[in-house]
C-alpha cells in the first residue's frame, strides 16, 4: 500500500534487541583485535609496572584511605615524583590516546559493519534484526533510502548522537568536574529519545528525524525507487479515482 505501514512496536524491539547484541559481539572483537594491534595491555602493564616502582621506592600504601600528616606527606611526594617523571608521562599520555581510540572507534567500525554495510546489501534499510522481524526504513515521502541517507543515519544518528554522546556525559559524570551536568545531560538525551518515540506520527527515533526516515513494515508499504516514480504513482492512482467517479 503506499499509506504509511508503521511497523509494529514489538517488532522493532525485538529487531533492536537482536541488532544490539550482534553490535555487542562485533564491538568486543573489534575491541579485541585493536587492543592487540596497539598492544594496548602491554603499554598499560608498563606503566602500572613504573607506577609500583614509585609505590615501593616510597613505601607509599595506596589502599589507604585515612592517612597521618607524614603518610600524606609521603604520598604527595610519591605522587610529584611519579609526574616529573618524563616515561611515566610518555606511558600515560600513550594509554589514554590507545584508550579513546579503542572507545570510539571500536563501535564506529561495528556500526559501519552492521548498520550501513548489512543495509546497503540487504537494500531498504534492512539489518540484520529488521530483515529476520520483516521491516524496512525508508525516506519519509515513501521513497527509497539513498546511500548518503543511510550513512547519515547510522554515522550522524545512531553512533554520534545515540553512543557517543551518552558515553560522552557518562563520562562527565564518573570521571569529570562536571558530574551533575553529564547525569542531566544523559537524562536529557534518554527522555528526548522516548518522547520522540511515542510523541511522533511516526513513532521515529533521533536517528530516523535526523535522515528523515521511517521505519515501516516491508510486507504492506510500497518502496519507490525514485521521487518521479512515486509522483508517476500518485497521477495514476488520482486518474483511476476521477475515472470510478464518472461512473
Amino acid at each position: 500500500m503506499y499509506d504509511l505501514q508503521k511497523a509494529s512496536m514489538w517488532k522493532r524491539i525485538s529487531a533492536w534487541l537482536l541488532d544490539a547484541i550482534l553490535l555487542v559481539i562485533v564491538i568486543t572483537g573489534v575491541l579485541f583485535l585493536l587492543s592487540s594491534c596497539l598492544d594496548y595491555d602491554g603499554t598499560l602493564e608498563c606503566y602500572t609496572a613504573l607506577q609500583q616502582q614509585y609505590i615501593e621506592e616510597y613505601g607509599v600504601d595506596m589502599s589507604l584511605t585515612e592517612l597521618t600528616p607524614e603518610q600524606e606527606a609521603l604520598r604527595a611526594e610519591a605522587n610529584a615524583a611519579f609526574q616529573r617523571d618524563a616515561e611515566a608521562n610518555r606511558l600515560y599520555g600513550k594509554v589514554v590516546s590507545q584508550g579513546m581510540l579503542l572507545v570510539s572507534f571500536s563501535p564506529l567500525i561495528a556500526y559501519l559493519l552492521l548498520e550501513f554495510l548489512v543495509p546497503l546489501l540487504f537494500g531498504n534499510g534492512q539489518t540484520l534484526g529488521k530483515k529476520v522481524f520483516g521491516i524496512a526504513v525508508m525516506r519519509e515521502d515513501g521513497v527509497r533510502l539513498s546511500t548518503l541517507a543511510l550513512f547519515v543515519r547510522t554515522v550522524l544518528g545512531k553512533y554520534t548522537v545515540e553512543t557517543m554522546l551518552p558515553v560522552l556525559f557518562i563520562a562527565l559524570a564518573m570521571f569529570g568536574s562536571f558530574g551533575l551536568l553529564g547525569t542531566v545531560l544523559a537524562l536529557a538525551l534518554l527522555v528526548a529519545q522516548i518522547a520522540m518515540l511515542i510523541a511522533t506520527k511516526t513513532n521515529s527515533a533521533l536517528h530516523d528525524k535526523l535522515s528523515y526516515t521511517v521505519t515501516v513494515d516491508m510486507a504492506s508499504q510500497m518502496i519507490f525507487d525514485t521521487p518521479e516514480e512515486l509522483l508517476a504513482y500518485k497521477k495514476r492512482m488520482q486518474a483511476e479515482k476521477a475515472a470510478k467517479a464518472d461512473y
